[in-house]
């Protein structure tokens, strides 16, 4: 293998979070910035943040709940009796 080809390995990088958490972990770089983390995710809170562009989600939903009130039952064909 040759040798001084890896990147330096910090046990005790440090990691911080946008909403002020911090924790340690090992990584190549020695300081780490994100902008989520467990503690601040939705899916680890339960708390949803929705971002709605131009009020995508509601016209979806809209556009769903019409489709389901619209909705006619299927004619079925008979075969004709010989």
């Amino acid at each position: 293998m040759k040798k001084d080809i890896h990147p330096a390995y910090y046990p005790n990088a440090k990691v911080i979070c946008a909403c002020g958490n911090t924790f340690t972990t090992g990584s190549t770089s020695k300081e780490i910035r994100v902008e989520l983390c467990s503690t601040c995710h939705p899916f680890y809170t339960g708390k949803q943040k929705l971002v709605d562009t131009a009020r995508r989600v509601e016209k979806y939903r809209d556009k769903v709940a019409k489709k389901a009130t619209m909705a006619k039952p299927k004619k079925v064909k008979k075969a004709k009796a010989e």
